[in-house]
């Protein structure tokens, strides 16, 4: 089992900035490949960005590529979302997930998939004001 636990969520002006952080706990941190996702009210969840096991490869949305940016510290078992320049459509409750990692290439769909990931945080609330 790993447990996530997401914080750094908050309200921001549309343009400011946040950073995610999403601490795991239970088996090998490095072992997987981390993600982030979000869920605005009424929509599915979807992919925000991905990294592998040792911070190597990163993948994004189209729509946050540019203004997100995913990375991890593995000593401290953690994985961040430093998020600029947002917008009030970023809106939404973010959450961190776990994978296996089965495949080795990060810049496909496999890893856009919340099927793909094993262990879910419970959310942190992002809100951004126009």
């Amino acid at each position: 089992q790993v447990q996530l636990v997401e914080s750094g969520g908050g309200l921001v002006q549309a343009g400011g900035s946040l950073r995610l952080s999403c601490a795991a706990s239970g088996r090998t941190f490095s072992n997987y490949a981390m993600g982030w996702f979000r869920q605005a009210p009424g929509k599915e969840r979807e992919f925000v960005a991905v990294i592998s096991r040792n911070g190597g490869s990163t993948n994004y949305a189209d729509s946050v590529k540019g203004r997100f940016t995913i990375s991890r510290d593995n000593a401290k078992n953690t994985v961040y979302l430093q998020m600029n320049s947002l917008k009030p459509e970023d809106t939404a409750v973010y959450y961190c997930a776990a994978s296996v990692g089965r495949i080795s290439y990060y810049g496909g769909s496999y890893y856009s998939q919340k099927t793909s990931y094993e262990y879910w945080g419970q959310g942190t609330q992002v809100t951004v004001s126009s």
